[in-house]
Parts: structure tokens; C-alpha cells; sequence
């Protein structure tokens, strides 16, 4: 029986970190999404205070089905918040919506890696279908010739390029929670207590992102360690 130590020892570690990641933001959601909080305001109306607030009543607020769908949409230019954000008076529906509304003061600042991401998606998006077929291709026609474990290795560049995407989506998840904090914290929509709930559903909600790039950082390894040992052979 074959095993593949390269997925024992690098990537399912990363993976095991992802699935406890998931969990613990759904876990954390699900903790406060009943705590109401003292104000009364749903989601969708701290959304749109804090849009006001940042000079962006061009920007729609609207209401999408599904649990933690909740999106900021560059390309239409609006806030989309879930069946249990939008309608939602709790903590955490709170700091989702202001987390949203954080992508899209980014979006309007010209905030540097927001820009990077959206500039590199299409070609992120090519280099996600073709990098696997590469690899895979370039592996099984190695004794052919160097030109295929060259194929290979254009293989991993392309899946690269979903690990410098997962890279640039670090700091602005990270910014726009960070943003949401600020503006929670500074015009007292949650206090004491609520803001302290409304952080601790933000942060896990950063580490999935985290997670995200340990799994593509070592899937990536893994496979320059495959195509580097089968050029050796």
C-alpha cells in the first residue's frame, strides 16, 4: 500500500487547521447570534450608519439567502448580508455587517491590496484550472524528456499564483475587521460586553483566512517536492 507522506507530513496538518478553523468561527456565530444587542439595530441598519458615516450612501445594502454568505461586491458596488446578519439584532450579525461595510471602504479608498487581489483574480482563476493538468501531465511524461518536468514546474507556478492571491486576501480581511472594530468601538454601536462578542466572531472568522493559506502553502511544497524528486529520478 502507498503512502504519500508529503500529504501526511505538510498538508493534512494544514487541513486538520482548516476544519478546526471553520468550526470555530460557526461555533462563535452560533454562540451570539441570539445576543441582542442593547440598541436594538439589525445588521443592515449598522451597515448603513457605518457606510453614512464614511460618506458612502451610494452604496445598497442587500439581502442575500443563506448562513455567513455575507459579501461585499466590488464589481456592483453593494453590501450583501445573510438571512442571520441582515434582519439579525444580535453581536455578531453586528460585527459581520461592519465587516462587509469594511470591504467597502477599502473598495473606496483605493486601499493597496484590495487592488493587487482584484487585479490578479482572472489570471489567479486560469492558473487554478490549468496548474493540476499540468502537474499531473508533466509527471507521468518525465522520462520522456526535461521538457515535461519543466511542464510541471509551470504547473506549480500556476497554483502559486493561488497561494499569492490567498497571500494579498490576508491583510485586507484582517483591515477591514480591523476597520470594523474602529467604527463599532468609536460611534458605541456595541459596548463593553457586546463589542467584546462582535470582536471575538470577527477574529475567528480571520483565522479560516489563515487557514486558507497554510493549505495552499503546503500543497504547493508538496508538489515542488514530487516534480524536484522526480527529476532527480
Amino acid at each position: 500500500m502507498y503512502l504519500d507522506w508529503t500529504y501526511i507530513v505538510l498538508v493534512l496538518p494544514a487541513v486538520l487547521f482548516a476544519m478546526w478553523a471553520s468550526s470555530r468561527v460557526n461555533s462563535t456565530f452560533a454562540k451570539y447570534k441570539n445576543t441582542r444587542n442593547v440598541r436594538g439595530l439589525t445588521g443592515a441598519q449598522a451597515a448603513r450608519w457605518v457606510l453614512d458615516r464614511n460618506g458612502l450612501t451610494n452604496v445598497p445594502i442587500e439581502h442575500i439567502q443563506g448562513s455567513l454568505t455575507d459579501h461585499y461586491d466590488p464589481s456592483a458596488n453593494v453590501v450583501r448580508l445573510s438571512d442571520d446578519v441582515y434582519g439579525s439584532t444580535s453581536t455578531a450579525a453586528i460585527g459581520v455587517a461592519c465587516h462587509e461595510v469594511g470591504h467597502a471602504i477599502q473598495h473606496a479608498t483605493n486601499y493597496l491590496p484590495v487592488k493587487i487581489r482584484t487585479a490578479i483574480v482572472p489570471i489567479t482563476n486560469i492558473g487554478a484550472k490549468i496548474s493540476i493538468p499540468l502537474i499531473i501531465l508533466g509527471l507521468l511524461l518525465a522520462s520522456m524528456g526535461e521538457i515535461f518536468i519543466i511542464m510541471a514546474y509551470v504547473g506549480c507556478a500556476c497554483f502559486g499564483l493561488s497561494t499569492v492571491f490567498q497571500l494579498v486576501t490576508l491583510p485586507t480581511e484582517f483591515n477591514a475587521s480591523n476597520r470594523a472594530l474602529r467604527t463599532i468601538e468609536e460611534t458605541n454601536l456595541l459596548q463593553g460586553e457586546e463589542f467584546k462578542q462582535a470582536k471575538q466572531v470577527l477574529s475567528a472568522a480571520a483565522m479560516t483566512y489563515v487557514a486558507a493559506l497554510a493549505v495552499s502553502l503546503a500543497q504547493l511544497l508538496r508538489f515542488l517536492i514530487i516534480v524536484g524528486g522526480r527529476r532527480r529520478n
